[in-house]
């Protein structure tokens, strides 16, 4: 089989980010366990996505571009480089889902008070974002 296929890409894919998530999930800050936690869901995790990202678009790179919608979708209607786009978003979304964790427990944020925020971080990517921007904010008002 193909190691630049698709549908094991995008498959893979999903079960490392998926686990990632979980991981994140389940790991309030701690001194012990945390630390590796956001080591995996940090940076190994988001590279192995993303070298599996960039070996997709080099393997089905074709016609298409960034230079307007339609360029984009013409992009996407190759598999190899739909996955691609995939793992970008599971990639990135799993890199600032950790960034929140961190930067709430930085901030002492309850950990089930964040974990909405990584739900919709996980499935919504900026959405989760924003919603965690609002929290701190208003925590941040609060404490004053």
């Amino acid at each position: 089989m193909d190691a630049l296929s698709p549908d094991l890409s995008f498959r893979a894919g999903n079960l490392l980010a998926l686990s990632g998530w979980i991981a994140l999930a389940l790991s309030p800050p701690s001194r012990r366990w945390t630390p590796r936690v956001w080591q995996l869901t940090g940076w190994v995790l988001p590279l192995l996505l993303g070298s599996a990202y960039v070996a997709l678009l080099v393997g089905h790179w074709g016609p298409g571009g960034f230079g307007s919608l339609a360029e984009v979708r013409q992009l996407f209607e190759r598999p190899g480089l739909l996955a691609a786009g995939w793992l970008h978003y599971l990639a990135f979304d799993l890199f600032v889902g950790t960034w929140i964790a961190r930067d709430a427990a930085q901030r002492g944020l309850p950990h089930l008070a964040v974990l909405p925020c990584l739900a919709l971080t996980f499935m919504f990517g900026p959405a989760g974002l924003l919603a965690y921007a609002a929290m701190a904010f208003i925590h941040r008002r609060l404490a004053q």
